[in-house]
């Protein structure tokens, strides 16, 4: 079975380097304006919950019915959410975050290890009733969290966790032949749906 782990297009927030996590903020005119369908037609995406991943399912996959899964949604940042980190700068909270190398819970946030554990177990839980439908492919639009959740834990070659965003728009295509033995992914390639990225 092939997976496809892709990422939403571009926002707002993403074009103003802004913590977006849970915030549910649309596509930006020009992030709509550079997607692309994904020339193929899976028989469902499963998506997450935030606006911009199933609006971004909507133009990868026109008409593609779209299966919203809670807990695929991004991390909680808490009261980061929405600020450029130039506006938090000298915030005691950010700052103590950013010295415990990301991993502390943010104010009002998702530590982590949390975000990991509930974005891999929903993850995982899609896999294996894919695997029990005897379905030929996975595909998930969700967000750069999730990749790097899924990618940092179940992914080969081993990469650190902030080594697996993708790009807006972008993703991974993996084989999931060893998972039912080992729950690991071998990935096959990378993928971008913009226009940009087919020149």
């Amino acid at each position: 079975m092939q997976i496809y782990l892709l990422r939403h297009g571009q926002t707002e927030y993403n074009a103003q380097h802004r913590y977006q996590g849970q915030q549910d903020i649309p596509l930006s005119a020009a992030g709509r304006a550079q997607l692309r369908p994904a020339g193929f037609m899976p028989d469902v995406a499963y998506v997450s919950p935030l606006i911009r991943a199933r609006q971004t399912a909507e133009i990868f996959f026109p008409g593609c019915p779209q299966i919203i899964v809670q807990d695929l949604r991004e991390m909680c940042f808490g009261s980061f959410e929405g600020r450029h980190y130039i506006h938090i700068e000298h915030d005691p909270d950010y700052l103590a975050w950013l010295e415990a190398n990301k991993t502390a819970a943010r104010p009002d946030g998702e530590r982590i290890q949390d975000f990991c554990n509930r974005s891999c177990a929903a993850f995982a839980k899609l896999v294996e009733e894919s695997l029990a439908q005897h379905k030929q492919q996975l595909v998930i639009v969700a967000h750069g969290g999730i990749q790097m959740a899924v990618m940092s834990r179940y992914g080969l070659p081993r990469r650190d966790y902030h080594d697996w965003c993708g790009p807006n728009a972008g993703g991974y295509v993996l084989d999931a032949r060893d998972w039912p033995e080992q729950h690991i992914l071998h990935l096959v390639e990378t993928v971008q749906y913009t226009k940009e990225a087919q020149e």
